[in-house]
């Protein structure tokens, strides 16, 4: 039987903390999945973690990523998309722990509702060891249905789409994958590329079925860290989002008041160079908006 559920779980040295992951996805409720494991040519002891598991469960796929392919996270995830069997696909951190019955609950909802692209659920952050008997069984939760514009929520940072909280239809990524050079925020510009493109309907599960743990050495710690790589990835994404936008003709007021103020902040004019070709009036606004952004502080 095929899978109805593609897992794809990209790793890089993290023998220390990969099995924890793949105990949560092998405790799930739900069983008729796959798990497509993308290693990035880790040096430590990760593989042999990893064929631990996979000797014992036929479920769990290992692939080690060919050196010749770029390196980094989105490259691992567009290998594992191409190799995806089943209708519906969610992506893992290696790092990350999920509620047993995070798919259960998911496929309840794309079975209730026919028409939905995708399944979206909230998060939870966590230091140092995680308390798996703080996890209790969930039998009612709020759910809020998503359609319109969801892109503009995304981009705004409204509806916190993070990379592991959404299970999509798989279909959706035939023709849009993670852009490879960027190591930041790439899940980010992929999903709003999706979002743009399609007019998607989805379903958003007030619950937390998603526990991401906070340390250094993620990519979100290496970036509030400010790591040159992450941050200039940053800015490659805000500018990628904002031309398609416009190019798309769905940048309204709102938005371009988000990309001014970002490209204020992380003073680079690359996130609205096509912004600022459109009109006399955006380069005006792109002139006097420091002036309005401070003296919005100073009056609040």
């Amino acid at each position: 039987m095929e899978p109805l559920i593609t897992i794809l779980l990209t790793t890089y040295n993290r023998a220390h903390l990969i099995g924890e992951t793949l105990d949560s996805i092998i405790a799930q409720t739900y069983t008729n999945w796959e798990c497509i494991i993308v290693d990035d040519n880790s040096m430590d002891n990760t593989k042999i973690v990893v064929n631990e598991f996979v000797n014992s469960d036929d479920r769990i796929k290992y692939l080690v990523k060919d050196k010749l392919i770029k390196q980094g996270l989105p490259a691992g995830r567009n290998i594992g998309i191409k190799k995806a069997k089943g209708q519906y696909l969610v992506f893992f951190d290696d790092d990350d722990i999920v509620h047993y019955q995070l798919i259960e609950i998911c496929v309840k909802e794309f079975s209730k509702n026919k028409n939905i692209d995708f399944v979206h659920y909230e998060k939870q952050s966590f230091e140092g060891a995680f308390n798996k008997d703080s996890l209790e069984l969930i039998l009612n939760f709020e759910t809020e249905q998503l359609e319109g514009n969801i892109y503009e929520k995304i981009v705004l940072g409204t509806l916190p789409l993070a990379s592991c909280t959404v299970m999509w239809k798989t279909e959706l990524f035939e023709e849009d994958l993670f852009k490879e050079e960027l190591m930041y925020a790439e899940e980010w510009e992929c999903y709003s590329r999706i979002l743009i493109k399609n007019k998607l309907r989805g379903v958003y599960i007030k619950e937390p079925l998603y526990f991401n743990r906070k340390h250094s050495k993620s990519n979100t710690g290496e970036f509030w860290s400010n790591d040159p790589i992450r941050m200039s990835s940053y800015v490659k994404a805000q500018q990628l989002v904002c031309e398609n936008l416009i190019d798309s003709n769905l940048m309204t007021n709102k938005l371009k008041k988000y990309f001014y103020h970002k490209s204020y902040t992380l003073k680079s004019k690359l996130i609205i160079s096509k912004l600022l070709e459109q009109s006399f009036m955006n380069k005006v606004y792109f002139w006097i908006y420091p002036l309005k952004f401070n003296l919005y502080k100073f009056l609040k």
